[in-house]
């Protein structure tokens, strides 16, 4: 054996020559590896030294899509169970990768860790080839920007990244930039947004890459509905930082950043939002266009919930109040005279629903007197869009109850102030003022004609004070006379301004030149109705006198049936408005039609007349000879006096009906005073289609109503109409009561009974009423029966506001209240009508008990 194997041999001996077995063998290596403590270390920067030297940097950050970090944590090296701590050591060894590198380069790691990560961003945002066009990531691009932004977060929690650094590299790429990578960042505290926009010196172009974002983002949203929640949630914390940074009292100027930087930036965006939306709806927009839905995103950002109460109430005002003026200040190119003409095309009904909301959102942080007090401020000190403003004052008077009381109380500063120095400029915005809010119906502001007499008809009106006051107003209605509509100069004509006699000379030469002006219209004061009030008088294409006349005989024949005697309005027409009377009234008097062979109303009325000789016998005989001509022509199976009624139009009618469905599906909260107040408006529009109802509708003055209890009849469009209303108001009745009750439904009830008393239609609501009651009242259902006893509580609380009912015959001694008018409906003749009088008065007893 040679010595080799000698030594070999004893080697796997004990001492004793014994043979070691292989764990002692393999122990013994244990305990020389004991002994040498960093061999383990050394190998195990070996091999990431032989990793690191095979790294492709250009893709070192991206390779992290599938099982958690797979490629980063080299699986086959370390296995490891969770996935959390796979993460850990991915970033660990990313972290020394990028540590070795930057030594190699001799640079910071903290630079080359910001270069790394945002090179990283940009490849994220550029894996779709369409990413100009999107502000959002898709699922893909989410899922590897959340394992990049781990990365980037262990980085800085060993100060590893420069976030100055980052913030300039973004800028370098900004446009292969998704928005919503930015905000992840933010969320993800690796940068914020503010500290992001802070960190660009070129204030213009920071403005124009947000604002093309945002608009982007808006598009998006509302194009899709996949990735709405985190759209939403981008949006809303963008406009709180740009309002939080842009109207706060004192702003936080950071390091390196010019003073009010930021906070002209996040002005400036939000002002070019506005501008966009204000030129898309100029502009028309169809409903399902996407830019009708990018405006309706942006305008949804002025909800009080989008701040969640992160900003304070002042800011919040304050800016508020700035997109106010924004808007009422926007391209103010109309001049007061296009506003005169063309302010009844901005009532609230008319003008988009996109800009009513957006005004109905900035009243709930701003309260009615300061919303007053801004108007005025902006009338003041800036050139002002006409449009944008009545607009406001419409949705200002038919969304707030206060606003009647405070819009009368400005009007009457307003004129103070101008005929106390002759301002003209409060004179025009007293009048627009109060027109526009008239233009909303009675349920919301008086009627112009009440206004204006109110105001001048007295000697207490402000132009009473003095000569130079009367000059001025004469002159004020005078420039006005070319671009007046025609209601408005009648008003002026039959319901002049009180003029001390020595200067009635003002007041005819505008009499005269006013005349002119509507004679040039084709509009003849003649031409009025007799019974035609002013405030509901019709524009030049509607005041058509045959189509009043046929009114004005249904209204004589009933004063008549009341009184026995000729009407004084009648006349009064024969002799100073005999044009009227002759060639319109008498002609809608004496239509030709079968003689009932018992003389009814009309035959007697026509009588009186002659016999008074205020029918001229040619007429009279060539009437009489029609009617007999048309008792030889009679079919055999007509009926006398039956008339055939003319065809409707049911477009407007389909109109109303949808807009009554619109108010009973925003009953699941009665107590939005704003929402049920515009719809009602809207509703007010539409029976004012209807029936053919000018816009300046005003209440009752000091008249009366006749109706005829023997045989109440309407038209068949008044009946369609009014039943409609009827109809409407008990099933919101119904559906409001199931979720609040009756002294906890807001004003919405009387809201919508005053606008079934406008002049014109309150007649036929108590005329269908006498129908239902006399005629159905015991078939009636337990919800009409509930419906129309609230409608008569509701009634009898405007009594002061509404005129007497005289029934007939028999008359009584005195005109009735409506109260009363409907006690006189409610006889308890009947077990039927008994039980019906019963259910009234007790439900009415139930709503006085609770509105107590």
């Amino acid at each position: 054996m040679s010595d080799s194997r000698v030594q070999g041999a004893a080697s796997g001996r004990g001492s004793g020559g014994r043979r070691r077995a292989w764990s002692e063998l393999l122990a013994g290596r244990v305990r020389r590896q004991e002994r040498s403590p960093g061999r383990g270390q050394e190998l195990q920067e070996s091999a990431v030294l032989l990793l690191r030297s095979h790294l492709d940097w250009s893709h070192l950050l991206l390779e992290v899509e599938g099982p958690p970090h797979k490629k980063l944590c080299l699986g086959s090296w370390i296995d490891h169970d969770v996935p959390e701590a796979c993460t850990h050591l991915s970033s660990s060894l990313i972290g020394s990768a990028l540590r070795d590198h930057a030594s190699l380069l001799g640079v910071p790691v903290a630079v080359l860790s910001s270069q790394m990560v945002a090179s990283s961003i940009v490849r994220i945002c550029e894996a779709e080839a369409e990413h100009a066009h999107r502000a959002l990531l898709d699922s893909v691009q989410r899922k590897k920007l959340s394992s990049l932004i781990e990365i980037a977060q262990y980085l800085l929690a060993h100060s590893m990244f420069s976030r100055l650094s980052f913030c300039q590299e973004l800028w370098k790429v900004q446009n292969s930039l998704l928005l919503e990578a930015l905000w992840h960042l933010h969320v993800q505290n690796i940068v914020s947004l503010q500290e992001l926009l802070e960190s660009h010196a070129d204030l213009q172009a920071t403005v124009a890459w947000l604002f093309r974002n945002l608009r982007l983002l808006c598009e998006q949203i509302e194009a899709s509905c996949q990735h709405t929640d985190i759209a939403r949630a981008m949006l809303s914390d963008f406009v709180q930082m740009f309002v939080s940074n842009g109207f706060q009292k004192n702003s936080d100027l950071r390091r390196n950043v010019q003073p009010g930087q930021m906070p002209q930036v996040a002005v400036a965006v939000l002002e070019r939002m506005l501008i966009l939306a204000l030129e898309a709806l100029g502009a028309g927009l169809q409903e399902e266009s996407p830019t009708h839905k990018a405006v309706s995103c942006w305008f949804s950002v002025f909800s009080i919930h989008t701040f969640c109460r992160t900003i304070s109430t002042d800011s919040l005002k304050k800016f508020f109040s700035h997109t106010l003026t924004q808007i009422l200040t926007y391209k103010p190119v109309l001049r007061v005279s296009d506003a005169v003409q063309m302010q009844r095309e901005w009532s609230f009904a008319r003008t988009h629903p996109l800009l009513t909301s957006v005004y109905r959102r900035l009243f709930v942080i701003v309260s009615p007197e300061e919303l007053i007090s801004h108007l005025q401020e902006v009338l003041e000190t800036h050139e002002v869009n006409w449009q944008h403003v009545l607009s406001c004052v419409s949705t200002l008077v038919i969304c707030l109850p206060e606003a009647q009381q405070l819009v009368n109380d400005w009007v009457a500063r307003l004129l103070a102030r101008a005929f106390e120095s002759c301002d003209l400029d409060s004179m025009v915005t007293a009048f627009l003022v109060v027109r526009q809010a008239a233009l909303e119906g009675p349920s919301v502001f008086l009627s112009y004609a009440d206004w204006f007499q109110a105001s001048f008809g007295s000697a207490k009106g402000y132009h009473g004070c003095s000569k130079k006051a009367l000059v001025f107003l004469f002159k004020f209605l005078s420039d006005l006379v070319p671009f007046e509509a025609p209601r408005y100069m009648q008003v002026h004509i039959l319901h002049p301004p009180l003029v001390p006699s020595k200067y009635r000379s003002l007041l005819t030469d505008y009499i005269t030149l006013a005349k002119t002006r509507l004679a040039d219209l084709k509009v003849s004061i003649e031409n009025l109705g007799l019974y035609e009030d002013l405030s509901s008088a019709r524009d030049v294409t509607e005041s058509q006198p045959h189509s009043q006349a046929p009114q004005d005989v249904e209204k004589a024949l009933l004063v008549f049936e009341h009184t026995g005697k000729i009407p004084v309005a009648v006349l009064e027409a024969s002799i100073f408005r005999r044009p009227y009377y002759l060639s319109h009234f008498l002609p809608a008097l004496l239509t030709p039609r079968v003689l009932p062979r018992v003389p009814d109303t009309r035959v007697a009325f026509i009588e009186s007349l002659k016999r008074a000789d205020k029918i001229p016998p040619s007429l009279y005989s060539t009437y009489r000879q029609a009617c007999s001509a048309a008792e030889r022509e009679k079919p055999e199976d007509a009926a006398p006096g039956m008339k055939v009624e003319p065809g409707h139009v049911e477009e407007p009618l389909e109109l109303l009906t949808i807009a009554l469905g619109e108010l009973r599906a925003a009953m699941t909260d009665p107590v939005q005073y704003d929402v049920l107040s515009a719809q009602i408006a809207v509703i007010s529009e539409r029976v004012g289609s209807v029936l053919g109802l000018s816009e300046d509708r005003g209440s009752f003055e000091a008249s009366k109503i006749q109706l005829s209890v023997l045989a109440p009849e309407l038209e068949q469009q008044e009946q369609k109409v009014v039943d409609l209303l009827l109809t409407s108001f008990c099933q919101n009745l119904m559906a409001a009561s199931s979720f609040a009750p009756p002294d906890r439904q807001g004003p919405w009830a009387s809201r919508f009974v005053m606008t079934m008393c406008e002049r014109t239609l309150l007649p036929a609501v108590l005329t269908r009423l006498c129908q239902l009651l006399h005629r159905q009242g015991p078939s009636l259902s337990a919800s009409h029966v509930l419906g129309l006893a609230a409608l008569a509580v509701h009634l009898g609380e405007s009594r002061s506001a509404l005129p007497e009912v005289h029934m007939g015959p028999p008359a009584p001694a005195r005109g009735l209240s409506i109260p009363e008018f409907f006690n006189s409906l409610l006889t308890c003749g009947t077990a039927e009508s008994s039980l019906l009088c019963l259910n009234h008065v007790m439900f009415c007893t139930a709503v006085y008990l609770q509105a107590l």
